[in-house]
């Protein structure tokens, strides 16, 4: 399986892993993070979009938009700190982010955008939006 088979399973496997444990707002407020991440990080930076997201969680996410916060941040955590990633076995991404050099910055920082790619179509198909109610559940 190549980089670009093992993104988009492991975005659509992340999807799914929401739509079965999280209710209907939840699923509202994370897509539309989903949807505003990408934008920010193009404008303002990897690092930066992620200390945003992460702030937006709370220390102890209570209610669904910090619990949708916190699960968008944890999805791209997962991916970019994962088995054969550019943070491989980082505890924290942010910190990997700011420990490493501009080369693993940059290549991070792409990674997470076509990560996000794949995990917003995904959340878009399977999520339900403001002119749907109802959900695909698989």
């Amino acid at each position: 399986m190549n980089l670009a088979q093992r993104r988009a399973k492991n975005a659509l496997e992340r999807t799914k892993k929401l739509n079965r444990k999280q209710d209907k707002e939840f699923k509202k407020n994370y897509l539309s993070y989903v949807d505003r991440l990408g934008p920010a990080i193009v404008m303002n930076g990897l690092g930066q979009a992620l200390a945003t997201e992460r702030a937006a969680a709370g220390p102890q996410p209570e209610n669904s938009q910090q619990r949708a916060h916190h699960e968008l941040y944890r999805s791209l955590k997962q991916w970019l700190c994962g088995e054969g990633a550019v943070y491989e076995s980082s505890e924290d991404l942010l910190e990997a982010i700011i420990d490493n050099n501009e080369i693993l910055y940059l290549r991070a920082q792409a990674e997470a955008l076509a990560w996000l790619e794949w995990h917003k179509k995904f959340t878009r198909a399977y999520f339900p939006t403001d002119n749907a109610d109802n959900e695909v559940t698989q």
